[in-house]
């Protein structure tokens, strides 16, 4: 079978989803710069960042281990986990991409028939680099990986901290509240200034959040593993003053979820400088 070149998918791909035609040559807004880095920015050290075990590795060199979650367990196979080896609250991830999240609250009360299914068919295949051509993924090795439970997972009212950094610089802060119910969402500077814009999708949230009393200590954490990237999101936890890493990301929402008012699809885009593809070279294969 004859597949299209990612280039020319994608302009496909990004005109069915969002409506907008792609230019590849010269890209404006910024989910049409995540198309661009989807189809030449390959360094290949994205594909350790975007997998959700091996990031950990980074994450120890650069910020230290006190920002990782606790790891109990790695699983090659989705028959390998063990649940009477659990302890009674846990969390089991798919390394190799996102939205693959069991969080068990008690043990006693999951349908491990359910769950075992669930992991088989996350292990299945390894869709993000097909569908939507989001390279990084391409190469990650599915794997199931089972953490700590931390104690405002079960809570609606946990915040998720996500630093959108440009060229290593965090610019502006998405904050995600109340996940497993009414989910909304807030966007504040990285001074800490409601922003007037939002998701196309999800309800802004109209309140007005505290700041994180180490606020600063998160910006250094984000400022530091977002490195030389010309874009990366950054995610963290804050859970009881204890700042915690989610994941890195080099494609939020697979580049296909607009902002509001559409202006700011432009100035959010204006933030990223894309590198030049060295001539000669198809990619970008270096930082």
């Amino acid at each position: 079978m004859k597949f299209l070149p990612a280039d020319f998918y994608l302009k496909i791909y990004y005109e069915y989803y969002v409506g907008k035609k792609l230019d590849l040559e010269n890209p404006i807004e910024f989910n049409q710069k995540i198309q661009w880095l989807k189809a030449y920015y390959r360094p290949p050290i994205l594909t350790q960042l975007v997998d959700k075990y091996e990031v950990r590795k980074y994450v120890e060199e650069v910020v230290g281990a006190k920002y990782l979650n606790e790891l109990i367990k790695v699983y090659d196979r989705s028959s390998a986990v063990n649940f009477d080896e659990l302890p009674e609250q846990f969390v089991i991830k798919a390394v190799h991409g996102y939205h693959f999240n069991l969080i068990v609250e008690d043990k006693s009360k999951l349908n491990r028939t359910k769950a075992r299914f669930l992991f088989k068919k996350w292990m299945s295949k390894n869709q993000y680099s097909r569908g939507g051509q989001e390279w990084a993924y391409k190469n990650v090795k599915p794997r199931l990986i089972a953490e700590k439970y931390l104690s405002e997972m079960g809570k609606a009212a946990i915040n998720d901290y996500k630093f959108f950094c440009f060229s290593g610089s965090p610019t502006f802060v998405q904050v995600d509240l109340d996940r497993t119910t009414g989910h909304v969402r807030s966007y504040y500077s990285s001074d800490w200034q409601k922003l007037d814009f939002a998701t196309i999708g999800i309800k802004p949230f109209s309140g007005e959040l505290e700041k994180p009393k180490n606020y600063d200590e998160m910006l250094e954490v984000a400022t530091k593993l977002a490195g030389k990237f010309p874009f990366v999101r950054v995610d963290l936890y804050n859970i009881d003053g204890a700042i915690l890493f989610g994941e890195m990301t080099f494609y939020p929402t697979d580049g296909r979820m607009d902002f509001i008012p559409d202006s700011y699809n432009t100035t959010i885009g204006n933030y990223m400088t894309l590198p030049k593809v060295p001539d000669g070279q198809k990619y970008i294969t270096d930082i």
